[in-house]
């Protein structure tokens, strides 16, 4: 009900930018997540080993703090509406071109690419956001707009199921060039933000750096929290359909399905921790969300019903997508106003880059324990649960700062 009561004081322009912010993150990470479904259909079909082939995750999310950075820059300097709109078009061609990838050299260079793109899109949509709404409605705005991710989890998973077995893994790459329409929604009913356009005279003659004198060790911190912060979405989503196939042996409808029960999970999850976030204040509500996992852990991890599991990766999710549904607000108002098109991407994409290596290495010691994939994502969701609660207790928060106040 909070969540509701705020989204209707939200004017239409608004609530547009909100819109296209959270589609655009939704098509983004539907687009992504298509990757943790097909890894052994594309192997099989270039006849290499699923591990390469989960190199191409690697790549993508290493590449992100690049996108992040160039698109970022482009944003403070020329506004968040057309570089959002170039953006989502890059990342959406990217993806069809994937699906044409001759080899898997090709296919590898090509998901390093849409890496670049998909790590433009969060932070220019977040500051587009965050600077039309008023401030009481960030923490129930910022819920659902990370709950994107999820949705565009969710959607993969619907598509997978509906589609795989017809369509095939290139098909299914295809079906990825629909986020390209979101740019019509954009161009047609999106306004600028009005906190940039407020600053723009000041936004072009600073360079990240000057902005940033003063900010470095602010910067150090969200960096290692965003990587701690990914290792917990990445250690329980990426790998997870594989878990179920590989571990479980579960056919492709049962997949499709617990991945669901736990995407919605994390949408429930993510929207209540926003809305929360607002009495709570936004590193309690962080804690608490991540606390929850442990107990979590072992249903999530090694029951051996699909029932069980179902319910695991529910609760899983709460726990995982609460913690960051607060996100995208707490990083927004801890960036410096001149750099807020660039900052909570770029710091959300380096701790990306560092946790780059979680697919790969949950892939790795999944090959040291006969392909069981329980003990990796146990392993690494238990130890960044518990980083996460440390740093969050001891780092900072700048809950209800005015916007553009610095100019």
């Amino acid at each position: 009900m909070l969540v509701l009561s705020e989204l209707k004081t939200l004017t239409p322009s608004q609530r547009n930018a909100f819109v296209a912010s959270f589609l655009g993150w939704t098509l983004d990470a539907f687009d992504f997540f298509l990757m943790s479904f097909t890894l052994g259909a594309i192997a099989k079909d270039f006849q290499v080993e699923v591990t390469e082939v989960a190199f191409a995750i690697t790549l993508t999310l290493a590449c992100r703090p690049i996108g992040a950075f160039i698109f970022g820059r482009l944003a403070d300097k020329f506004g968040r509406r057309p570089v959002l709109m170039a953006d989502i078009l890059l990342f959406a061609i990217l993806e069809i071109a994937s699906a044409f990838a001759p080899n898997v050299t090709v296919f590898l260079i090509l998901r390093a690419l849409f890496g670049i793109a998909m790590g433009g899109e969060w932070g220019i949509g977040a500051s587009l956001t965050f600077e039309s709404i008023p401030e009481r409605a960030r923490g129930a705005v910022s819920g659902i707009l990370q709950e994107g991710y999820a949705c565009g989890f969710l959607l993969a998973s619907v598509v997978n199921w509906a589609l795989f077995e017809v369509i095939g893994w290139r098909g299914m790459f295809i079906v990825g060039v629909v986020p390209a329409l979101l740019v019509i929604y954009i161009r047609m009913f999106v306004e600028e933000s009005p906190v940039w356009k407020k600053g723009e005279h000041v936004k072009t003659k600073l360079s990240f750096f000057a902005a940033m004198r003063g900010h470095w060790k602010l910067a150090a911190y969200v960096i290692l929290l965003m990587t701690a912060f990914n290792f917990f979405s990445h250690g329980t989503q990426d790998l997870y359909p594989q878990f179920l196939r590989s571990t479980h042996h579960f056919d492709n409808g049962t997949v499709s399905l617990l991945t669901i029960v736990g995407n919605v999970g994390a949408i429930i999850g993510g929207v209540m921790f926003g809305a929360w976030s607002e009495k709570l204040g936004r590193r309690r509500a962080i804690i608490f969300a991540s606390l929850l996992a442990l107990p979590v852990l072992p249903l999530w991890a090694f029951a051996q019903t699909p029932i069980l599991l179902g319910l695991g990766a529910f609760l899983m999710q709460i726990a995982v997508q609460g913690a960051w549904g607060i996100i995208p607000t707490h990083l927004n108002e801890l960036s410096p106003d001149a750099v807020r098109g660039t900052f909570p991407g770029l710091m959300y994409q380096l701790g990306n880059l560092f946790a780059a290596v979680n697919a790969t290495f949950q892939v790795w010691l999944a090959t040291q324990y006969d392909n069981n994939y329980a003990i990796p994502l146990a392993l690494v969701t238990g130890v960044v649960a518990i980083v996460i609660v440390v740093l969050a207790a001891f780092g900072v928060e700048r809950k209800g700062v005015v916007f553009g106040a610095a100019e």
